[in-house]
């Protein structure tokens, strides 16, 4: 038996990749967690299939569920919102499978940023603009960031940032970027990117916070900070441009 962690998407039920609804499919065991994987998907599960909400499990009782059907000869589903491999506390599940002998594969899924930049229409790496994209969040008293991570210290970069679980802390992400960003650098907020409930407000780092507190975001929402989300005059990448030489490799 294998343990499948599959990426089930930013929330559209059909953002699903190809293999992770056919592998879904086949799957006798599911593990979900409920609170943010779409209910729809759960209808591709063979009809006799064990459907268990992980929602209310800790670490202990999700990794007890996989072994239970490793000694039944199960495969297992376990399905996370966007893609395993940000935000989404697979390492640690894949670290007490390690130790039980427990083998596991990932399929990877569309993460949020990705569906947030769709929604908004938006390339985040723009020639001439911005090159770099970085992948964050802020400090929770729960899990605080390693040292060097902060916002303070990442904005001083400049690139554009995509920050997770970070709307309740939207004032604490205006001040830190404010000193290397300016005012009007641009910001969108997108919030249930990919659902029929999709909210996208822009603006700048000086009106933001405001915006996020007027519509009362706090969870399930991508920040996105940076030039590029406002760039118009840019030059042309070289990838189409006529005078590239399609003969060389």
């Amino acid at each position: 038996m294998t343990v499948y962690f599959i990426g089930a998407g930013p929330g559209a039920a059909d953002l699903i990749t190809v293999r992770g609804a056919r592998t879904l499919a086949a799957a006798p065991v599911c593990l979900y967690a409920g609170s943010l994987v779409p209910r729809e998907l759960l209808a591709q599960c063979p009809p006799d299939a064990r459907l268990v909400d992980t929602s209310q499990l800790n670490l202990d009782e999700i990794i007890a569920e996989c072994v239970r059907a490793h000694e039944a000869g199960q495969d297992v589903a376990r399905l996370h919102s966007g893609d395993p491999s940000i935000f989404s506390a697979v390492a640690e599940q894949m670290r007490r499978l390690d130790a039980a002998g427990i083998p596991y594969e990932v399929v990877p899924g569309v993460p949020a940023f990705a569906a947030a930049a769709a929604a908004l229409k938006r390339e985040l790496t723009v020639p001439t603009v911005g090159q770099t994209v970085i992948l964050t969040r802020v400090a929770q008293q729960a899990t605080p960031m390693p040292p060097g991570e902060d916002l303070a210290t990442l904005g001083r970069s400049g690139a554009l940032l995509v920050l997770h679980l970070a709307t309740r802390y939207v004032d604490r992400v205006v001040d830190e970027l404010l000193p290397h960003y300016g005012a009007e650098c641009p910001v969108a907020v997108v919030a249930m990117a990919s659902r029929p409930d999709e909210l996208i407000l822009r603006g700048t780092l000086a009106d933001i916070a405001a915006r996020v507190k007027e519509h009362g975001l706090v969870r399930t929402a991508v920040i996105v900070v940076g030039r590029t989300l406002g760039a118009e005059q840019f030059r042309d990448s070289h990838l189409y441009s006529p005078e590239r030489d399609r003969h060389v490799c």
